[in-house]
């Protein structure tokens, strides 16, 4: 079958272990169902799988991709969640100690065909193209906990999303306005600020600039490079909800007195369960909400797609059809 795939790894070069080529069709398992991919979306954790990070040689070759959504064995509109738990796993998912996403014990999405529990396949609405539905479980359900379940956000709060353009942000901007929250965001880019303005932040300020009120929660994916600021931006008793540190994990000022005098909250928060990921299909079913598609490319040019990423050339997700 046709698989885009990890070859071999390089912190420096991590496309150059990138294959585009054939693969065996996987067996299926007991309990597990086999899904033939429509679409697949790109998240950063496949360029970190090129560089070796969560992988082994041993496990090589790999099939990258955590996302899809396609058509089960009985023909259904589906769409795939991307963690694997352990068979004897009850509870909330994402607190699975042996969990995996898709590409990392388990083959991913980037090919014809995923096979993947029965239980992370759940029904794709018509309403929602195979395109939109990909983008889904990763990014989407991430941006989807950090708001509803860790942050516990209701309707009237006012959150802060910091770096608008990825696609944890844009969907945190677009989820925080379906929800019925005030939504201010920030850029360094003048372009990616006015562009969350148009998918739903009511204000948008430059990096690191003093907001004009303090808010309720601050959606934190950026790290070093937004803490002090996100911190200072919380009003006492508030929450900073953090999914990621694209600008690094090492802080140069932790602001530690700031949090036990102001009573704040760090929560972190990791992917989304099956019955989240259903719920907020279900959001988007109910209130025409949409993904934001930066680009739609055949899966063949998964490189041109990757390549972009690594760049931050883009605003939304990056989606592979076939």
């Amino acid at each position: 079958m046709f698989a885009a795939y990890a070859e071999k790894f390089s912190s420096d070069d991590p496309l150059s272990g990138l294959v585009v080529g054939e693969r065996p069709e996987p067996e299926v398992p007991a309990g597990w169902a086999k899904v033939t991919v429509k679409a697949a979306s790109l998240n950063h954790h496949d360029l970190w799988s090129l560089r070796g990070v969560g992988l082994k040689e041993e496990q090589l070759p790999m099939i990258l991709g955590c996302d899809a959504a396609g058509y089960d064995e009985d023909g259904n509109e589906v769409v795939v969640h991307a963690v694997v738990n352990d068979p004897g796993w009850t509870g909330d998912q994402t607190l699975d100690p042996k969990r995996s996403l898709l590409s990392e014990r388990h083959q991913g999405t980037f090919a014809e065909y995923v096979v993947v529990p029965r239980a992370n396949v759940i029904p794709k609405p018509a309403s929602l193209s195979f395109a939109e539905a990909a983008c889904l479980p990763t990014a989407w359900l991430t941006a989807y906990r950090m708001l509803f379940t860790q942050g516990d956000l209701k309707a009237g709060d006012t959150v802060l999303v910091q770096g608008a353009g990825g696609g944890v942000a844009t969907a945190l901007i677009t989820l925080a306005r379906a929800g019925g929250l005030k939504v201010l965001a920030t850029s360094r880019d003048e372009a990616k600020r006015e562009r969350a303005l148009e998918i739903g932040a009511h204000e948008v300020f430059e990096s690191g600039a003093r907001l004009p009120t303090k808010v309720d929660a601050v959606m934190e994916t950026v790290g070093r490079a937004t803490w002090t600021h996100s911190i200072r931006s919380l009003r006492p008793g508030g929450v900073v909800v953090i999914s990621g540190a694209t600008s690094g994990p090492k802080l140069d000022d932790a602001m530690i007195s700031h949090i036990f005098f102001l009573q704040l909250r760090v929560i972190g928060s990791t992917m989304g369960t099956t019955a989240e990921l259903a719920s907020l299909v279900s959001l988007l079913d109910a209130t025409g909400t949409r993904p934001l598609i930066d680009r739609e490319l055949p899966m063949e040019q998964v490189g041109d797609g990757l390549a972009a990423m690594a760049e931050g050339d883009l605003f939304g997700k990056i989606v592979l059809t076939r």
